[in-house]
């Protein structure tokens, strides 16, 4: 293993809300040790323990509210149409149902797999889809998912043998050479055990059908023939990196004066914003989520609590700073918010 980047004692998931205070400061903390496997190549934390890892009802990750990212599901759901059709398809981890919902308005022919969902739609099997599974998908759906799974190999290679070898999968998660391109201290996370770049399925895969980058950078994708799944070899001539000024951000006082900010996204960036903003020095008091889920409730280790923008705005000096968490939300943001404030995005680079 070679060392990439640490952190102390994050909390082990940004999207568990918390009904107090207290509570919240004391939520399940973990350490970030991110190493590149000199065997694979890939990149993950070698700290991670699996055992603080439980989802349940507390988790809220749903990004739906937003019509930015509905705009991002409508360009996956063309892609998964044009490179595996919308007959036989199975969405593996798909949580609420809201994409899988989506494709189905659309006339897709899709069974969820997802143990924590929590509506009625009977297309959704509240287990996971593995061995045994009497379902053989034309394609996989895996949005999301891959970088939760503490042996992304092995879960791959479950889920072409739980789908007989045959199909393809389209798999979607956080892209770390924009993390490394943004200086993106704030997208590393405990719940992210597994970082990819696109080489990295290159590697895994013997025929990709369709590649890139979605939602400005952020994530990317992969479209690729499930039987030609193979373990990874490190690429030398590849190594992973990230810039040495990597937290530069962190420790700039700049614009934080911490009774006229806030922050907009009380999501996964929000979390380690707040946190280590504090830590270093810069509280930021004030945090903005158009979820309902998260309205009212506590950020983990903070214990900030979440605001509507028709609560914090009002108690908001106009020209306060607003730090954006995601810059693909920035227009969106400043039309609800009457583009009173000075807006900071902190991915801009």
């Amino acid at each position: 293993m070679r060392l990439i980047f640490q952190q102390e004692q994050l909390p082990v998931f940004q999207n568990r809300m918390y009904d107090n205070e207290a509570e919240a400061r004391a939520c399940p903390k973990g350490d970030i040790r991110l190493v590149e496997d000199q065997q694979t190549g890939l990149i993950y934390n070698a700290a991670f323990r699996a055992e603080l890892m439980n989802y349940d009802d507390r988790y809220q990750n749903e990004q739906g509210a937003s019509p930015v990212f509905r705009r991002h599901l409508e360009t996956v759901s063309g892609i998964i149409d044009r490179s595996m059709g919308r007959d036989s398809l199975v969405e593996v981890g798909c949580g609420k149902g809201f994409f899988l919902e989506m494709l189905l308005a659309k006339g897709f022919d899709v069974t969820g797999f997802d143990p924590t969902y929590e509506g009625q739609n009977p297309r959704v099997l509240r287990r996971y889809f593995a061995a045994g599974v009497d379902i053989e998908a034309r394609g996989l759906v895996l949005r999301h998912v891959l970088e939760h799974i503490q042996d992304p190999f092995t879960f791959l290679l479950q889920l072409q043998q739980a789908n007989r070898g045959k199909g393809r999968i389209y798999i979607e998660v956080p892209c770390f050479d924009w993390i490394g391109e943004h200086r993106a201290w704030f997208d590393v996370f405990y719940e992210h055990v597994n970082y990819f770049r696109l080489a990295d399925f290159g590697r895994m895969f013997g025929r990709v059908v369709e590649s890139g980058r979605l939602f400005g950078g952020q994530y990317l994708y992969v479209v690729a023939d499930l039987e030609t799944l193979r373990k990874p070899t490190i690429d030398l001539r590849d190594p992973v990196s990230l810039p040495g000024d990597f937290t530069r951000s962190l420790t700039d006082v700049g614009l934080t004066e911490c009774h006229r900010a806030a922050i907009w996204g009380g999501a996964s960036k929000g979390v380690i914003f707040a946190l280590l903003k504090a830590r270093a020095g810069h509280p930021v008091g004030t945090v903005i989520d158009i979820n309902p889920a998260k309205q009212g409730r506590y950020l983990p280790a903070t214990g900030l609590l979440v605001r509507s923008p028709e609560d914090a705005l009002p108690e908001l000096p106009k020209g306060s700073v607003i730090y954006v968490m995601n810059s693909n939300y920035l227009e969106e943001i400043k039309k609800m918010s009457n583009d009173a404030y000075t807006y900071v995005g902190i991915d801009h680079e």
